[in-house]
């Protein structure tokens, strides 16, 4: 599936300067293989690819592991991954250019496009590149339906969602639906008279002069394609693949992190889009709860502190992380050619991300100012009940405790037991939503592995409600 992830806000944390020189030292290289290695050997990841940039210029690029297993074939920096979702920064990028061109706005209707498609007089172009459409996950359906490798025309897509309702008002909310993107694929035809695949070729990958880049409809004509790998019944083994026409506009790219980091270069560079436009795709959106965390293909937060810009890709065996600090003009991309919670390519960009520099993530282990151990120490004895999926905990409010019963229990324990041990729980802060208290922390695990969590405690000082990111 192609990757969702859910943004809340946290207390604020020291912000520190990086300096990254414009080579690596031995002591950082160490450290960076020491961090991957041990991130894969986790996990049960079979390879990675990574690589570190600074103002354009590659400081590491290495491999990791192998691309192959049955064959024994290693992984080389040249090798190419499943970038999933990470093709929806393209795909807002190519809306963003149809604009410049004044072939369509951001806050049309869909409808002036696609008139026929589900609910398409409700969303505007701006809400189905933001995820803030309310539309439900055709992904999610097709899933479902076993047919997520079986090739599909656009109205079959829609026929997924056709009928079903809204999951809120456009506008009020943020949720990641790979539907809008799909749809921003659909409008880039009517519009442009090219096809999808024909407008990303000419007027994004060859202006970025990005020759390693396909869709994995190639795959089988790709050399040095990497083999997807999931976890199915306690083994790692050959994970299916996605169709090109089910993935499409939302997650279909194949490519190799040289690449991917020109077309980083040429994003930021205003080769793509206006710098204005670029500027726009990286500031969040505003919704009813605040700040989304997303602008338009982008993911928009921070790490330790520092501002971060960027996306993860997952696909039925790839997970991949490009991840841009704009404090530091400091890029780090990671492909990994296997599926789990957390995701190992995320995990293999935060790790390198705080070996370049331990001072930031020691600073981000400083707790904020009010903590109450009660609560923390609730947490700590609250969060391996949740991994083994208990329903019976003594520390959960009775409405909690009765959705645990029904179901959380299991999917919180499928979502969070890959984590392991936790190694510490950092108090951030607390914020209101929803009328409640909530009590945000960070907790670590291994090297990269980081999780927000935040818990609300009713007038008992039982768990009440619980926020993850």
């Amino acid at each position: 599936m192609l990757r969702r992830l859910t943004v809340f806000s946290l207390g604020c944390v020291p912000l520190v300067a990086m300096a990254v020189p414009v080579s690596l030292s031995h002591r950082q290289v160490t450290r960076i293989d020491a961090g991957v290695r041990a991130i894969m050997q986790r996990t049960g990841t079979p390879s990675a690819v990574i690589e570190i940039a600074q103002h354009g210029q590659v400081l590491y690029r290495h491999a990791y592991g192998l691309r192959d297993r049955r064959k024994q074939r290693p992984a080389t920096v040249d090798s190419y991954y499943e970038i999933g979702s990470i093709t929806k920064q393209f795909t807002a990028a190519a809306v963003l250019q149809l604009q410049e061109a004044g072939k369509l706005h951001l806050d049309d209707k869909l409808s002036d496009y696609l008139p026929n498609a589900p609910h398409a007089s409700e969303v505007t172009l701006r809400q189905l590149l933001s995820h803030t459409s309310g539309l439900p996950d055709y992904l999610d359906a097709i899933d479902k339906a076993g047919a997520i490798g079986k090739r599909a025309s656009f109205d079959t897509l829609m026929s997924y969602v056709a009928g079903k309702p809204l999951d809120f008002a456009p506008g009020s909310h943020w949720s990641y639906t790979n539907t809008g993107y799909a749809m921003a694929g659909r409008v880039i035809e009517v519009v442009s008279h090219e096809s999808y695949r024909h407008y990303v070729q000419t007027h994004l990958l060859d202006r970025a002069g990005m020759t390693h880049t396909y869709t994995v409809a190639d795959e089988g004509t790709l050399p040095n394609m990497a083999i997807g790998y999931q976890r199915k019944d306690g083994r790692i083994v050959p994970a299916p693949t996605i169709a090109d026409s089910v993935g499409w506009a939302a997650g279909f790219l194949v490519s190799t992190v040289g690449d991917l980091e020109k077309w980083n270069v040429a994003l930021r560079g205003g080769r793509i889009v206006t710098p204005a436009d670029y500027a726009l795709m990286s500031r969040s959106v505003r919704v009813g709860q605040g700040d989304a965390g997303y602008g338009l293909g982008l993911f928009v937060g921070k790490l330790d502190g520092q501002p971060r810009i960027g996306h993860t890709g997952g696909s039925l065996g790839f997970t991949t992380a490009s991840e841009y600090f704009p404090r530091q003009a400091l890029l780090v991309i990671a492909f990994t050619n296997f599926v789990d919670n957390p995701e190992p390519g995320e995990t293999i960009t935060t790790a390198i991300f705080e070996d370049l520099d331990p001072t930031i993530a020691a600073a981000a282990m400083r707790p904020a100012k009010g903590e109450n151990a009660a609560i923390t120490r609730k947490l700590k004895a609250f969060f391996p009940h949740m991994q083994a999926g208990d329903t019976n905990s003594p520390l959960l409010a009775a409405r909690l405790g009765k959705k645990m019963k029904m179901g959380l229990a299991k999917r919180l324990a499928g979502e969070f037991k890959g984590y392991g041990q936790p190694t510490a729980f950092i108090y951030k802060g607390e914020h209101m939503q929803a009328g409640m208290t909530f009590h945000d922390y960070v907790i670590r695990f291994g090297p990269g592995s980081l999780l927000k969590f935040g818990i609300a405690l009713d007038r008992d000082g039982k768990i009440t409600a619980l926020l993850q990111g």
